[in-house]
C-alpha cells in the first residue's frame, strides 16, 4: 500500500476510534476510567515501540502499518457492547 494512502487511512481509522473512545469516556463510571487509563498508557506504549523501530533503522512506513494494527484492536475491542455489571 502507497505511504500516503497508508496514513490518509491510519488518520481515518484513528478518527473512528476517537469518536468510540469519546462515547466510551461520556458514558461515566469505573469503564470510563479504566478505558481513559489505558489510553494513556496505549499511548505512551505505542510511542515507545515507534521510537524504537525508528532508531533501530526501521522505516516510517512499518511504523504506521504497526499503528494501524493497533488502532484496529481498538477498534474491534470498544465496538463490542458494553458487558453487563
Amino acid at each position: 500500500m502507497d505511504f500516503a494512502f497508508a496514513s490518509a487511512r491510519l488518520c481515518h481509522e484513528a478518527q473512528e476510534v476517537m469518536s468510540l473512545r469519546l462515547t466510551r469516556l461520556a458514558q461515566g463510571g469505573t469503564a470510563s476510567q479504566t478505558e481513559a487509563q489505558r489510553m494513556v498508557t496505549e499511548k505512551e506504549f505505542a510511542l515507545a515501540e515507534a521510537l524504537v523501530t525508528l532508531s533501530t533503522g526501521g522505516s516510517m512506513q512499518k511504523v504506521v502499518r504497526r499503528y494501524r494494527g493497533h488502532v484496529r484492536t481498538n477498534k474491534r475491542r470498544l465496538s463490542r457492547p458494553k458487558r453487563a455489571s
